[in-house]
Order: C-alpha cells, then sequence, then structure tokens
C-alpha cells in the first residue's frame, strides 16, 4: 500500500538464472555516452553483480543507441517462491512510469489544440471545479482558478504529492500555483479528470488509442487484465517478501499502467523519435517549465534551496525531469511504488539510452552503478532524488517478532466496515475465516492476523492495526502504526 514503509533485513545472496529474452538486435556493439563500447557480458555482469549485491529478485534492461534498442534483456526471477524467470514480457507495474505515457498522450491533444496548455483547466469543466467530490477541499482557495495543463504536467500546480500525506488528509495549495517544482501525483489526476471530460472517453481508451496501439504496447494497459495472469511479476520487499502484482481494477494517470520491459522500451523509442507529435510541440515538451533549486525532490514540499544541481540545469519539463551535461540534454523520468521501482533517462542529441525495471523496491540502490557502468553516465542528480546507493545504505534493522493467536469469530466480525474520509480514502476490513483483510481503495487486499483480541498485524509489511471501541462496546476506528506513525481512522459504517 502507499503508506506501507516496507522494512529490511539482510538476507544470503541469491542468485540469478540466465538472462530471459535476450534479443541481439545484430549483435551491434553497444555505444555508451562518451563513445566507448560494452560488451554484452560485461553487461550481463554487471547487473547480475549488482543485483546479488542490492537482493534485487528481477530487473529489466534496455539500452538504445541512435534512438533505437540495441540492448534488451530481462534478469532474475519474476516469482522466487515457484522459480519462474522474469522475461521481457513480464508484467511490471509502471509506477510514475505512468505519468510520462499520460504526459505524451496529453501532448498530442495540446498539438491539436484540442487543450491549450495555458488555459485554467476549470474552464473544461462543466461545473465548478469544487463541486466534483474530489475537489471540495480547494471551495475556499480561489487560487484553484490559476491552474493550468502547463501547471499539472511540470508539477507547479502548488499540490501536495497526495492529499493523504497531510494531517488531515484533505487536498491543498501550498504556494502560488506556477511559481515553484513540486512534484504531485494530485495535479496528474486532475489532469485525468479535465481530458476525459474535454474528449468524452476514458482514460484506459485514450491510452489505448493513442499511444499503446500506435507504439506496439500490446502487454500494456491502465488497468489489469486478465490475459496478464499467465506471465506477471510479483512485487517484493526490502525483505524478499513478496507483495504479489498490482491488480488495478481504475485507470489512474498518476501510476496504474501495467507495462512490460520490451513495451516500455518501445514506447522510449516513439518518445526520442517524437512520433505522433509535431516537432514544435515536443520540443515544447521537452523544454524547461521550472527550474529545480531545491536539495531534494522527496518531501515534495520541503523547499531546502541548493545550488548543487545548477551546474546541470535540473528543471522539469511537460512530465519529463531535465537536465544537461557535455553530451546535451536528458530527459528522466523515474517509477516508485512498494516493490516496483523503474528509472530511465535518454539523451536527446545522441538518443542514447537506458532503462532500468525491477521488481524490488530494493531496486533503486542499483541505479548509480549500472548509470556509469552501462551507459557512462555520472550527472545523474542522484542525491536530489533520493537514490540512495545500496553499498551505502545503513544497517538494516531487523524484523520485529509477532506470534498470531485465536480471536473467536465474533470479535472479527465486529471490526468488519468501512473505515476513512469518503471519497479520498475508504478502508474496508473484512473476516477472512479466522483473520481480517485491510483493503485501502482499488488496492490489493493485505491480510491482517491477530496478535491480541484487538490487536493485529501484516505478514508483509510492518503495517500495524489496534483497534479501538466506546464504552458501550461500538468499534469506533483503528489506529495504524506504520512507518513511526500512529494514525487514527474513523468508522463510517
Amino acid at each position: 500500500m502507499k503508506r506501507r514503509l516496507l522494512l529490511t533485513a539482510v538476507l544470503v545472496a541469491m542468485s540469478f538464472p540466465p538472462a530471459a529474452g535476450a534479443q541481439s538486435f545484430a549483435n551491434r556493439p553497444i555505444k555508451r555516452l562518451d563513445g566507448s563500447t560494452i560488451t554484452r557480458s560485461e553487461i550481463d555482469s554487471t547487473v547480475t553483480k549488482v543485483m546479488t549485491a542490492a537482493e534485487v529478485p528481477g530487473a529489466g534492461i534496455a539500452i538504445f543507441n541512435d534512438g533505437k534498442i540495441a540492448y534488451l534483456k530481462a534478469y532474475g526471477m519474476r516469482d522466487k517462491d515457484k522459480n519462474l524467470p522474469l522475461t521481457p514480457d513480464s508484467i511490471l507495474t509502471a509506477a510514475s512510469f505512468t505519468k510520462v505515457a499520460f504526459g505524451y498522450m496529453v501532448v498530442q491533444l495540446v498539438s491539436e489544440k484540442v487543450i491549450d496548455l495555458d488555459k485554467p483547466v476549470y474552464q473544461y469543466l462543466p461545473k465548478p471545479l469544487p463541486d466534483y467530490p474530489q475537489y471540495a477541499d480547494l471551495a475556499g482557495d480561489p487560487r484553484y482558478k490559476l491552474i493550468t495543463a502547463r501547471m499539472l504536467l511540470s508539477h507547479t500546480a502548488g499540490f501536495p504529492n497526495f492529499r493523504w500525506i497531510n494531517a488531515d488528509r484533505k487536498l491543498n495549495i501550498n504556494f502560488e500555483p506556477g511559481a515553484r517544482y513540486a512534484y504531485s501525483g494530485e495535479g496528474i489526476e486532475m489532469l485525468q479528470l479535465v481530458v476525459e471530460t474535454v474528449t468524452g472517453k476514458p482514460l484506459e481508451e485514450l491510452m489505448r488509442e493513442r499511444v499503446f496501439q500506435p507504439f506496439g504496447m500490446t502487454r500494456t494497459s491502465m488497468t489489469w487484465q486478465d490475459r496478464f495472469e499467465t506471465n506477471y511479476a510479483n512485487g517484493y520487499d526490502e525483505y524478499g517478501r513478496s507483495i504479489g502484482p498490482e491488480r488495478r481494477p481504475k485507470a489512474d494517470a498518476a501510476g496504474s499502467m501495467q507495462t512490460t520491459l520490451s513495451d516500455f522500451a518501445r514506447f522510449l523509442e516513439a518518445v526520442m523519435a517524437g512520433q505522433r507529435l509535431d516537432p514544435q510541440t515536443r520540443e515544447i515538451m521537452l523544454s524547461p517549465q521550472i527550474a529545480i533549486p531545491w536539495k531534494h525532490e522527496f518531501p515534495t514540499l520541503e523547499f531546502i534551496p541548493t545550488e548543487a544541481n545548477k551546474s546541470i540545469r535540473l528543471s522539469y519539463g511537460l512530465g519529463w525531469g531535465l537536465y544537461w551535461t557535455p553530451y546535451g540534454k536528458a530527459f528522466f523520468k523515474e517509477g516508485h511504488i512498494d516493490g516496483f521501482m523503474n528509472y530511465t533517462v535518454c539523451f536527446d542529441g545522441p538518443k542514447t539510452g537506458l532503462l532500468i525495471m525491477t521488481n524490488s523496491s530494493n531496486g533503486e540502490g542499483i541505479y548509480k552503478d549500472l548509470l556509469e557502468t552501462l551507459l557512462k553516465n555520472t550527472y545523474t542528480p542522484i542525491d536530489w532524488e533520493g537514490f540512495t546507493p545500496h553499498n551505502e545504505l545503513p544497517p538494516r534493522p531487523p524484523l520485529k517478532q509477532h506470534k498470531v493467536v485465536a480471536v473467536d469469530q465474533k470479535t472479527l466480525d465486529r471490526y468488519a466496515g468501512r473505515y476513512g474520509e469518503p471519497p479520498n480514502l475508504i478502508e474496508v476490513i473484512r473476516r477472512e475465516g479466522d483473520h481480517l483483510s485491510l483493503q485501502e481503495n482499488d488496492e490489493e487486499k493485505e491480510e491482517l492476523f491477530p496478535e491480541s483480541e484487538n490487536e493485529f498485524f501484516s505478514k508483509t509489511s510492518d503495517d500495524e492495526l489496534t483497534f479501538e471501541s466506546d464504552s458501550s462496546g461500538r468499534v469506533t476506528m483503528f489506529v495504524l502504526h506504520s512507518g513511526g506513525k500512529d494514525i487514527p481512522i474513523k468508522r463510517i459504517d
């Protein structure tokens, strides 16, 4: 779940099967940024070495030369328990890679003059923005009328990343829209509402028509499909515990896309070529909309100034991060969610790039080694993005030990119901035989096991729940203990 702070522990170094689905691409030499080449055996050795050191079960790698896929391989496992190898066609959660695919579709609409980048987005809607239940929180702040598609795509609208980060879990505007950069999934979701309203089509259909089908992304969707069940990757936390796949039932422009190494590599080829975009609009997409002088990307509203990235002119375009090196402009994007960590960077001049996709919460620990060895790219703002290399991480704390106890079914039934703050947060507690499950909005269910009559824990995360009752014995709330925080969540019914 999004709220989850996944713990880690030292595991025995794992071994990896031969890379699956290797593509030779006519056995051409693989060029790096500085003009040097790297052999396929050197790539294999580097990838398997860092995966073992960082405890990453599975990873997919694609290298681009002259705007085309020059190398593409999947390494390791998609399911450790079943000993199933990851393949280039295994379904992986795209996480925030979704945002750039969505952004590319929006920019197509801009080039066709369906959407104006600088028209306030509320003007596209048939009723005032605060009249939509998900935006009722903005009723007292007229600054929402300043927000444009350009601001939403460049993460300058003033929103938090997600409203649930706020203590009151309400959506708010934190600065004058357009004034500064603050990464926000909320902004992308607002733009989804606008685009669906203007086109009269659901997001899944728009993405299929304008991105997935034209670019040959045959195993990509904004929602989970039954056809994915035969070849998908489980996500794994830092401990190596399986989180499973993300079977999202609803299309979310901020992060619901399911894709594969092969498909997303095809998408990057299309972006580098500017397919289905006129050159002028593509240039706008990859031009700085806002400079980024902040020390860290996350927390999104921290705003600690620094000049550390001034030399690379760190900035944000429309959907893409940007920086400059002696090899010219680079555009990049990360994708981060529990169990799936992804990263890509492409240099627009030489059309050289690297794609990394993993099914592990440890995935970010391998980025630096791969970027510097496979691409000879030493310019990535690693510290700003928070990508701590695996060999610089602090020792992992031991897992907390829990003991399952028996609780009668009548007590479990008392806890079943809905909790949260509709419509933005719905937590559903269900009895599952001798234990409970928790489902947050449309996310996968999490199994919860009793360690006392009112205390429950997860075996796949550090989540713990304590249920509280009033003087009459009615269950009124539960307190979520996660990430060092105690979060009270009231009962709805």
